[in-house]
């Protein structure tokens, strides 16, 4: 596949792959304001391509416990000219983080070809008719309220049998839209109206989600999860998170999201070489 050339396929369930996270925002947790500009996001997304990257995540409003949503308009022109440089140069399949139906439906007209959806189709319907219309992936992730409140009531009776009958609604209902099962992707949301010990609880019980029928993304990089246990800000968090990606692979995710991607993909393969070792 020549570069600029639409990847309309994604290669799940052969092997673990690796999302690369590119924020296009002034204010994500991570790495807020280092890609918010347009030249410099796009190099960023083209270093993650030729790093390993099976996927890159283009975002442009925040999900940061307590931010607010952006304007349409605003959320537009900030990730529009990246997603269109983007897959006019790699060949890497573009995933647009988004949950508001214009903006996925411009950038799947550009040649993203999955949409990850955190509001798991609860902030704008259209996005589950949208990704059937376009034979796109759609990522459904759990999340207690919005990322402004998210985190103000994280205690749950049952949080996996919870997550788990959240995402067969959310599955239920993409598939009446007509999105095709083998291309639904749960997250169960790390970070996301989730306790530091639910985070942990989560990997622990990743497994359960398996009789659900559908690939599995993870997103721990960098969280504050790893940060409140090893005491470290967001840009010292590399073994945490590179901990975590690798528990999840081994307890049955398809995909981790990475802000680290030539470091996860190394570890990724090390598990890959073990796994797939004789059996003595």
């Amino acid at each position: 596949m020549m570069a600029g050339e639409r990847a309309e396929i994604i290669d799940l369930g052969r092997r673990p792959l690796i999302m690369g996270i590119l924020n296009v925002t002034p204010d994500s947790f991570s790495d807020g304001g280092r890609f918010f500009d347009t030249h410099r996001a796009i190099d960023h997304a083209l270093l993650m391509a030729d790093s390993g990257a099976d996927i890159i995540d283009i975002g442009g409003e925040s999900t940061r416990p307590g931010s607010k949503q952006v304007p349409l308009e605003e959320e537009l022109a900030r990730v529009i000219p990246v997603i269109k440089e983007v897959c006019h140069a790699v060949d890497t399949p573009v995933s647009i983080d988004t949950t508001k139906h214009e903006v996925a439906r411009q950038a799947l007209d550009l040649g993203a070809v999955m949409i990850n959806d955190i509001s798991g189709l609860h902030a704008d319907e259209k996005i589950g008719r949208l990704a059937a219309e376009h034979g796109a992936y759609l990522t459904l992730m759990h999340m207690r309220g919005t990322p402004e409140n998210m985190q103000t009531n994280t205690d749950y009776k049952d949080l996996i049998g919870e997550i788990s009958e959240y995402f067969k609604n959310a599955i239920e209902k993409a598939l009446s839209f007509g999105v095709h099962k083998e291309k639904i992707i749960i997250d169960p949301g790390i970070g996301f109206g989730k306790s530091v010990e639910g985070n942990f609880a989560i990997l622990k019980n990743l497994h359960r989600f398996l009789d659900l029928g559908c690939f599995i993304m993870i997103g721990a990089s960098r969280k504050s999860f790893i940060g409140k246990v090893l005491d470290l800000e967001a840009d010292e968090r590399l073994e945490g998170s590179i901990a975590a990606a690798c528990y999840a692979v081994l307890n049955g995710a398809d995909i981790v999201r990475a802000h680290d991607v030539i470091e996860t993909r190394r570890a990724i393969t090390i598990i890959e070489k073990i796994t797939g070792a004789p059996q003595a």
